[in-house]
Order: structure tokens, then C-alpha cells, then sequence
């Protein structure tokens, strides 16, 4: 059979293939984004799949379709579980007729989010199963059998991979056969209906099959109890070094027995660690004294929790320490269950401060940790072991985050910041790539929390504050995922201040997703993810106009105008304001201009060294890391595989020193 190496949101692709998926909705964020789109370029025709408006509305899509019996995939990453969270919190109650899982991914030490939470405990909260792979294998066998969980229970169920888990890369066998999942059907019964009398009934009917699925986790072949055989510390030199060193030998470690707990991508991670530890324990030691034994549990399926397969790993041990990402799930309830059975066993993880209590766990850390724990071998030692290397390592520069060369939104924020000329004003951000632009030289944006609050944090501000300007930024995708309610509050409530809308044409911060207001879906005759060419292709397509919903709403003033139009850009501001400071309310600005994602290079403007002052104004505007001073410091240049010919930097330049493609001196 022919394999292929995928990404590991393409293997959790694949396992939703196998189990027949369909229906599959979600909203793109990383490091979720990839399952849905891997799952719509292999879709064999059969499965409807959609970018849903958000991932409530995901959820709630899915959940219809479960209802009809059909199998229904909802992707989101662990914010977006906050938005899907009323719809999650009711699902259990009413259950559902097809299998209906939640892949919902988690990002510790957070890349691209905002929250490091864990996707656990709102199982836990919502009473929901959930499964905790550790590799992309395990997470491509997870999702059929979550969904056949999900079936036999009647029950939503999540599968929570991790950033390294969706990014990591395995072999797969690919060729196989879509066989779609029977639809029986949706039939009519009061249960489908969580009236406060059903509510009641439905909550019961959680209580008592949690305890069924528990025992089912139980016996599930990855919470599994292995025994490893660790080489003792031989009586000799060595010995006498590492005793010096306060480490214990082989004997005393031998009288404390130990078991360690790992969860989700952890275990990989300490199977790596535990090898690391052995190897380098038999290349020290020429003969063992004595070798010590460490039980080890395995917990793949953290909610409901495996109590009595924990009782069985828990005999007769004096101490366990516990590795997981994020929060201390797994370590509070082995807590509860040493307590529950009277099991005197010390556990230690991150309440006791023995194990990293924020950010992702490593190999090294773990390394350290298991060490320290077992205290039987010098990780300085096993570190030494690294093979040598002649190639120094290059001390790298400070890298930080920015708009890319072209970048529209540059625009829009260097408008607005030169239209104001210093006026004191707040600007309220929102989840997007335009948060860059609380970054220097910009340093636009003060604000930021979650998706949507670029319009309902300054409705806030501006009650408390009257007398300061008010400007709050949110993006296109944004807009109708979580933004309209904002403007509805601001509009009913005659809010004073200026809400801008940067229309990019995609969701860019995710990897240039369609969403309703280009038109695109993700499947379908009308293309997927085609690059915009102009405005009025999109205006041909079934697009959703920001400008004439915002009017729809209630805003009389509108500008709509072309961020890279830079003086255009600035009177739209100062139209916006002046509304605001004559205090008729809300008005509203909507930058549009696509992506450089999905648009075509422009050329490339040309520097005039005769006429540069090397006043450092492009460079003090715009920020641009397509514009640098010349090595030899007399003038600015452009480098050309940046620059995507955006031109602001030729309407900021006073001296004209900076000229399009085809100007002449």
C-alpha cells in the first residue's frame, strides 16, 4: 500500500476518513487549521466540509448533523473551545444520534494564541470524554474510535492533540477506500428539546454513564503499567564520585519505589528521556550492584478517569511524579484517588513544583526532572555524551515579530497614526496579524483580549473615558465571526467612536482561509483560496459587503478606502473622527485591500541616492523590513526579494527620494 508522510493534522485527517466522517466544520486557528483543509483536498465528493462563521456556529452545524445520525467532525483550537462553550455545555444533555467528536487543539507555551489553557479541564467542566494522544500515530487511531465512543454513548467526545502532536510528521498508509458513514436519520423525540425537566433527566443520565465509560477506559490498551529495569550505580570510583555528588546508590534508590505518570505528548517525551538515561547508565557502569525497578502509567484517556487502573499502578509505591501539558489534570486526580482509596503515595508534579508548571515539556527538561527524581545517574554526564561538533553555533539576532513587506494593514495603521498627529487616543486591537502593530515604529495597538473585543473593549473605554478618542481595529474574518454583536451594541447603545474594519480579503493570520465576506467557500464550484485580483472579482462572487452590513446596522458614516492610498487613508480617518468629535455617534472605516497572500507582486519602486536625506522617515513611519540603510549609511535601499511594491513608502517620502517602477528622475 502506498504511504505517505503527513503532518500530523493530516494523519487526524485521515483517521476521519476511516471512520467514515460526514459532515466537517471548524474555524481556522492554529494549530488546528490543517485537519479541516487536509480533509477537504482528499475529500472524495461525498463530505460536506465548511469554514464555519465561528466555532460556535461549527459546533452547532455539527450538532445537527449528529442528530440526523450522521458523523460529524467540529476542528477548532483550545480558544475557540470558549466560543463553542454554550453549545458544548447543552450537548451532553441532549446527546446526540451519530458520533459527534470535537478536535480541539491545544498550544502550550503558546505560538500563535493567547490563553495557555488546557482543553482537559473544559471535559471535565462539560462532562464530555476526551482522548489525550501522544503521537500522530495515536492521533489518526483516536478519531474513529472516538466517534464509535461517541455512537455507543450517545455523548460528544474531544480528541486533543497538542502543536507538536498537529505539527509533528509520521508515515502513513494513505490508500484507502472512503466508505461513507451510514445516515439513519433524525428522528423526532422530546429529549432533542433541554427544557428544564429534560435538563434534570439528561444530567442524571451523564452521572451514571461516566461511570460506565470510565471502566471501558480502564481497559483500554494505551493506559497501560509497564515495569523498566534501570541499571544500578556500580561500587567503584564512579560511585564514589556520584555519592559526592549527592546521588543515591543503587540500593537506596532500590528502597524507594517509584512510578512515574505521563499524558498526552508527554509520554513520548519520557520514553526518550528514560533511553537516554539507561544508555548513558550502561556506558558508565562496568558492573551493576543492583538494579532499580520503575513502574510507569500511561494515561490516554484523562476524563472520565481510569480510577482502578490507577489503584493497580499506585500498590505498594512510596512515590510517583507526574508529567502532562498543561494544567495538573492527571495530578490532582491521582490525588483524589490515593485519597479515595487510602493509598499512601506521595505525588509530586506541578503543585509540588517537581515538574515545569507552565509552557511545553522537552526531552531535556524531563531529562532533568526524571533525574532529580530518581537521583540514581549525573544528567551532566549523559548531556556530555552528545556527539562533538566543530561548528560553532552563531549568536542569532533579535528577530521580532512584524508586518510582512506589502502588508496592507501597515497602511491602515500609519494612516490613522498620521491623521491624529499625536491627539491622545486609545486604540483597542483584536486577534489578527494586525496586533503586530503594538510594535514600534506603529505603536497603535493597547489593547487586546480576544475575537471581537477590537469593538466592544473601547464602547467601555469610552463610557469611563468621554473625553479621550476611541478607535477600535478588528480584521474582515473577524468581523463576521465575533464582531458583529459589537457593532450592534455600539449602534443601540450610541456609543461615540470609531470602529475600523481591515478587510484583507482572508483570514491571514491562519494560512489565507475564505470566509463570508469573500465570497469563497471551502468546497464547491466557486474555487477554493484563489488569489483575489481585484475588488470587483470579489464583488462578483456571493461576498457578504462589510460596508453595507455596517450601514444595514445603523452607521451612517462609512469610508471605504484602499490603505495604500496613503493620503486617501488619512482624510477617511479624519472624516471618521470628526463624526465622533461633533458626537454624532459611531462611524466607521473600512480599509480594504487584499493580502499579499492572495494577491500578485506589484513592481518594485526605486531609490534616488541623489535625492535621499536619510531622514529615516519610511523607516520611522512604516517600519517596513524591506527598507534598511545602505552599508554605505549615505542613503536608504529597498531589497527587492522583500518588497512587494506597496508603494507607501514612495507617497511617506517627502524628498521624493523613493519612485515607482517607471518614473523618471
Amino acid at each position: 500500500m502506498a504511504k505517505e508522510l503527513l503532518m500530523g493534522n493530516q494523519a487526524i485527517a485521515l483517521g476521519a476518513l476511516k471512520a467514515g466522517v460526514n459532515v466537517v466544520c471548524g474555524y481556522p486557528g492554529t494549530p488546528s487549521t490543517e485537519v479541516l483543509e487536509a480533509i477537504a483536498a482528499r475529500n472524495p465528493g461525498g463530505i460536506h466540509v465548511e469554514w464555519s462563521t465561528n466555532e460556535k456556529v461549527a459546533l452547532e452545524v455539527g450538532a445537527g448533523a449528529a442528530f440526523s445520525g450522521a458523523r460529524a467532525l467540529v476542528t477548532m483550537k483550545q480558544v475557540g473551545l470558549n466560543v463553542a462553550a454554550d453549545p458544548l455545555m447543552s450537548l451532553p444533555y441532549v446527546g446526540v444520534s451519530g458520533g459527534l467528536v470535537l478536535l480541539v487543539a491545544d498550544d502550550p507555551a503558546p505560538m500563535s494564541s493567547q490563553t495557555e489553557q488546557d482543553t482537559r479541564q473544559f471535559a471535565q467542566f462539560a462532562k464530555i470524554p476526551v482522548f489525550d494522544p501522544a503521537t500522530p500515530e495515536e492521533a489518526c487511531a483516536m478519531i474513529p474510535e472516538a466517534f464509535e465512543l461517541s455512537e455507543r454513548y450517545r455523548t460528544p467526545v474531544i480528541v486533543r492533540p497538542s502543536t507538536r502532536i498537529c505539527h509533528g510528521s509520521a508515515a502513513f498508509e494513505t490508500d484507502i477506500p472512503y466508505q461513507p458513514h451510514p445516515v439513519s436519520g433524525f428522528e423526532r423525540s422530546p429529549h432533542w428539546i433541554v427544557l428544564p425537566r429534560r435538563a434534570y433527566e439528561g444530567h442524571k443520565e451523564i452521572i451514571e454513564r461516566l461511570p460506565i465509560i470510565e471502566q471501558e477506559f480502564c481497559d483500554h490498551p494505551l493506559n497501560s503499567i509497564e515495569h523498566i529495569e534501570l541499571p544500578g550505580i556500580a561500587k567503584s570510583a564512579s560511585n564514589s564520585d556520584q555519592q559526592a555528588t549527592g546521588a543515591l546508590s543503587a540500593g537506596q534508590a532500590a528502597s524507594r519505589r517509584l512510578g512515574i505518570v505521563a499524558s498526552g505528548i508527554s509520554y513520548a517525551y519520557l520514553r526518550d528521556a528514560l533511553s537516554m538515561l539507561i544508555d548513558q547508565s550502561q556506558k558508565q557502569v562496568d558492573g551493576f550492584s543492583a538494579e532499580t525497578e520503575l513502574r510507569l502509567l500511561r494515561v490516554a484517556t484523562p476524563f472520565p478517569f481510569p480510577d482502578q487502573r490507577a489503584v493497580e499502578f499506585l500498590d505498594s509505591l512510596d512515590e510517583v511524579l507526574v508529567f502532562e501539558e498543561l494544567e495538573p489534570v492527571v495530578e490532582r486526580e491521582l490525588q483524589r484517588v490515593c485519597g479515595a482509596f487510602h493509598l499512601p503515595v506521595t505525588i509530586k508534579g506541578k503543585l509540588t513544583k517537581d515538574t515545569t508548571v507552565a509552557g511545553e515539556n522537552t526531552v531535556n527538561s524531563l531529562l532533568q526532572q526524571v533525574n532529580d527524581f530518581l537521583s540514581t545517574t549525573n544528567l551532566a554526564q549523559v548531556q556530555a555524551e552528545t556527539p562533538p561538533t566543530d561548528l560553532a553555533t552563531p549568536e542569532l539576532p533579535a528577530r521580532p515579530p512584524m508586518f510582512c513587506a506589502g502588508c496592507p494593514h501597515r497602511g491602515s495603521f500609519a494612516a490613522t497614526k498620521r491623521a491624529l498627529k499625536g491627539r491622545p487616543a486609545i486604540f483597542s486591537g483584536d486577534i489578527g496579524c494586525y496586533t503586530l502593530a503594538n510594535a514600534q515604529p506603529l505603536d497603535m495597538i493597547d489593547t487586546c483580549i480576544c475575537m471581537g473585543g477590537g469593538f466592544t473593549v473601547p464602547q467601555g473605554m469610552a463610557w469611563a473615558q468621554p473625553d479621550v478618542l476611541h478607535l477600535g481595529f478588528l480584521g474582515d474574518s473577524t468581523f463576521f465571526a465575533s464582531g458583529l454583536t459589537g457593532v450592534v451594541n455600539a449602534v443601540y447603545n450610541r456609543a461615540n467612536l470609531v470602529l475600523v474594519v481591515l478587510d484583507n480579503s482572508t483570514t491571514a493570520m491562519t494560512g489565507a482561509q475564505p470566509h463570508a465576506g469573500t465570497g469563497r467557500r471551502m468546497s464547491g464550484n466557486d474555487g477554493y483560496n484563489a488569489a483575489v485580483k481585484a475588488d470587483m472579482e470579489r464583488d462578483a462572487l456571493n461576498a457578504l459587503r462589510i460596508p453595507d452590513i455596517l450601514h444595514a446596522m445603523g452607521i451612517e458614516h462609512v469610508d471605504v478606502v484602499d490603505p495604500l492610498d496613503f493620503d486617501a487613508s488619512v482624510e477617511a480617518i479624519r472624516r471618521a473622527v470628526a463624526i465622533v468629535d461633533a458626537g454624532k455617534g459611531v462611524s466607521a472605516v473600512v480599509f480594504r485591500s487584499p493580502c499579499i497572500a492572495v494577491s500578485p507582486p506589484q513592481p518594485i519602486p526605486w531609490v534616488d541616492p541623489e535625492a535621499c536625506t536619510l531622514c529615516r522617515i519610511c523607516i520611522n513611519t512604516l517600519g517596513c523590513p524591506a527598507i534598511s540603510i545602505a552599508p554605505t549609511e549615505k542613503t536608504i535601499q529597498i531589497d527587492t526579494g522583500l518588497c512587494y511594491g506597496c508603494d507607501l513608502c514612495v507617497q511617506v517620502c517627502p524628498f521624493k527620494a523613493i519612485n515607482r517602477t517607471g518614473d523618471s528622475k
